[in-house]
């Protein structure tokens, strides 16, 4: 039985607090938050919950196994080096820190202390992310020529943090995921229309090794939730839309093929393939849970097979170039 405690209940926080507590391997000992009144609730909630408004609570505990910290992105390397520091296992919300150099300094303490340093990428533990990699690597989709995903929403705004920081963790980590690379290049464009110097929406074109490109939209600042990716194959394509609670996954057996022989342009001609759509029955286990299964795994192992410190700096590293291109109109910043 593993000890738990989670520090920050905002947003997701709660949802660690009950995924910890429900699952058998696990029991939450603190709730740590700033706000009491957040506090309250979750010792209304969970009343065996030691709550307290002091992190050094935790650190001092011989008896906590691994720590949760879903706090603001700013704080997330100074907590995180703090519970590392005290030999808890840590668990970080995406974006794993800030910086680049944060998520260093993160990784070479988790590694001097010999305890497990992970991210939630929670799209890695969906059931609809590891169907496209399997598809891919079976080679049902042929080669990937290009990924167009769309993350858009109207709000959440954040204050300390721009649109790129906040969605687009989620599609970079998948694409690295799945294609087992990180890019090798990206540029970006973005604009501020809410609030000033806080970019709203952002455009991205990510250049993956062999070719591969792919484009992410996101934006706090559209009328529709649109959680769709497509993956365009030389012999599938697949299209993955999150906001589907039934038909995540479509593959479509369609495509386009060059006649290989030819003399003349009147000669020239393409073959379309309109074939069948499937869709593929998935796993329905909640992804949370799969994250949470894999750090109690990590707690003892003393490492992350999925979701690491290391792929969570991969994913910063991008989101640091993103927002640099931003700022030279678009320019293509190498990551090689």
């Amino acid at each position: 039985m593993h000890n738990i405690a989670v520090i920050g209940c905002g947003y997701w926080g709660p949802n660690f607090v009950r995924i910890f507590t429900q699952m058998p391997g696990s029991q939450v000992k603190y709730v740590c938050d700033l706000n009491q009144d957040r506090l309250d609730k979750m010792k209304l909630l969970y009343p065996h919950v030691t709550t307290t408004t002091d992190m050094n609570d935790i650190f001092q505990d011989p008896d906590v196994d691994g720590v949760v910290v879903a706090t603001p992105v700013r704080t997330h390397h100074p907590i995180a080096k703090k519970c590392l520091e005290a030999g808890k296992a840590t668990l970080i919300e995406k974006p794993i820190c800030a910086s680049v150099e944060e998520a260093d300094d993160l990784i070479a303490t988790a590694k001097e202390k010999k305890v497990a340093l992970m991210v939630g990428h929670t799209f890695l533990f969906t059931a609809a992310v590891n169907k496209v990699k399997d598809l891919l690597n079976k080679g049902e989709m042929g080669d990937v020529h290009y990924v167009n995903s769309t993350r858009v929403n109207l709000g959440i705004f954040q204050e300390d943090i721009n649109v790129i920081w906040d969605l687009a963790p989620h599609d970079i980590s998948i694409l690295n995921f799945i294609f087992d690379s990180d890019p090798t290049s990206v540029s970006a464009h973005g604009r501020d229309y809410i609030q000033n110097g806080v970019e709203d929406v952002a455009f991205l074109t990510l250049h993956y090794p062999n070719g591969k490109m792919a484009n992410l939209h996101v934006s706090w600042l559209d009328p529709c939730k649109i959680r769709r990716t497509t993956f365009v194959g030389s012999k599938k394509m697949v299209v993955y839309d999150d906001v589907e609670q039934l038909e995540k996954i479509r593959i479509y057996d369609k495509g386009v093929d060059v006649q290989p022989h030819y003399e003349t342009f009147g000669e020239f001609h393409l073959a379309y393939r309109f074939g069948d759509i499937f869709t593929p029955k998935l796993d329905d286990r909640e992804p949370l849970k799969a994250e949470a299964q894999e750090f109690l795994k990590a707690i003892e192992t003393g490492r992350a097979e999925r979701a690491t410190g290391e792929e969570g700096r991969s994913v910063v590293r991008v989101i640091e170039a993103a927002c640099e291109s931003i700022k030279k109109q678009g320019a293509r910043i190498s990551l090689s």
